[in-house]
């Protein structure tokens, strides 16, 4: 992986396409301009916050009725319709998940999207219902090119296109990201989608591949690659096609690792999935993963590692577990228990098997998560 990153095809490719996205391929992306370079690496330790805030806005399911308050050192609030004259409005749900940080040190905040779900429709409306405003973003980030984590990224650049400033930075952890993907059976594929690059260049994104570990709005930070270091393996790996269609959809053979620029359909890896973290003051590492297809647990310990940072305070996000069997769930539940975390907050894909085990083993650690519920750390 580190010959991939360092090659001098990889730094080859990066020079063609410039600031502008341009020249690649015989200037196959010149009608769309997307914005791309490296994002800022990470060096030393991270900076550091004093208050992090985690919303889910769109998640899988809603408790209406679960109460705002302390738990433990974390503030939750959990969102709840609002009085009004005018007819009732509620949170949607569906299977994906979208994530708004925001994050203070002194004076200075950033916010950041983390993943925008499956639809640009349920987006929206949560993120109206939530008064979460696209104006005020520093940042996007998209943990992997799975349709049920970019899938609402289209109409929600088009319903925000004139209130996203421009140039606004959008974290990739890679090529791969823009790879065409299907799933099912191989000999009845179901398509996957694939991640917009007219949309991005539109809206007057810049790309920041952080195949690397990177600062994130100069707040948090991003693993970049993620080590295989643990039992897990890359848990249900969808299929990528390799190459380019003629109007510059799909992804270039030229930025993937070597062992994949020959083929035309390569089973996911995931090499391109990263995990968002921040360093809380007197609290330790928060680590979000969207789904951890490379393992959770690999997940940590890949922050821990590039952070130089032992402690973790939170881990939270999709930890890919719903499909694994009882023995598969316990051993993760085992292997988070060794990190010590204070809390453990799981979303999306990780089922109930994983968070009533957790609730087992770490009593009074494990927060129970719904679309439209707030987690801060930190003063």
């Amino acid at each position: 992986m580190n010959d991939y990153l360092g090659s001098s095809e990889r730094r080859g490719l990066m020079a063609a396409m410039g600031p502008g996205g341009l020249g690649l391929a015989g200037g196959v992306f010149s009608n769309l301009r997307v914005a791309q370079a490296q994002a800022q690496a990470l060096t030393g330790t991270p900076p550091e916050v004093e208050r992090l805030s985690v919303q889910v806005v769109t998640d899988s399911y809603h408790h209406l009725f679960l109460p705002s308050g302390a738990f433990g050192e974390v503030a939750v609030q959990h969102w709840a319709r609002p009085a009004t004259s005018a007819p009732p409005r509620t949170l949607q749900n569906e299977w994906g998940l979208a994530l708004h940080l925001q994050s203070s040190r002194g004076a200075e905040t950033r916010q950041v999207l983390v993943d925008f779900g499956f639809t640009g429709d349920t987006l929206n409306n949560n993120l109206e219902l939530l008064g979460i405003d696209a104006a005020k973003l520093d940042a996007m980030l998209l943990s992997h090119g799975h349709y049920d984590h970019f899938g609402g990224m289209v109409g929600f650049l088009a319903a925000h296109r004139e209130k996203i400033r421009p140039g606004l930075p959008f974290y990739l952890g890679g090529e791969e990201c823009f790879c065409s993907r299907e799933t099912g059976p191989a000999d009845a594929p179901s398509n996957f989608g694939t991640l917009d690059r007219r949309a991005i260049a539109e809206a007057g994104l810049q790309v920041l591949f952080a195949e690397r570990p990177s600062l994130l709005a100069d707040h948090g930070f991003t693993t970049g690659y993620i080590p295989l270091a643990s039992f897990e393996k890359p848990a249900q790996p969808s299929r990528m096609k390799v190459g380019l269609a003629p109007d510059g959809a799909g992804c270039a053979p030229a930025g993937l690792p070597a062992g994949k620029r020959e083929l035309s359909l390569v089973t996911d890896d995931f090499q391109h999935e990263h995990a968002a973290c921040y360093n809380v003051k007197g609290k330790g590492l928060v680590v979000m993963t969207s789904c951890g297809h490379r393992g959770i647990v690999n997940s940590v310990h890949g922050a821990i590692k590039v952070s130089g940072i032992s402690k973790v305070h939170a881990i939270l996000g999709g930890f890919h577990l719903m499909p694994m069997s009882q023995e598969y769930v316990h051993s993760t539940v085992a292997a988070l228990k060794e990190f010590d975390p204070d809390y453990l907050i799981p979303m999306h894909c990780t089922g109930t098997p994983f968070y009533e085990a957790a609730k087992q083993e770490l009593p009074g650690r494990v927060l129970l998560s719904s679309t439209g519920s707030r987690y801060t750390f930190g003063a």
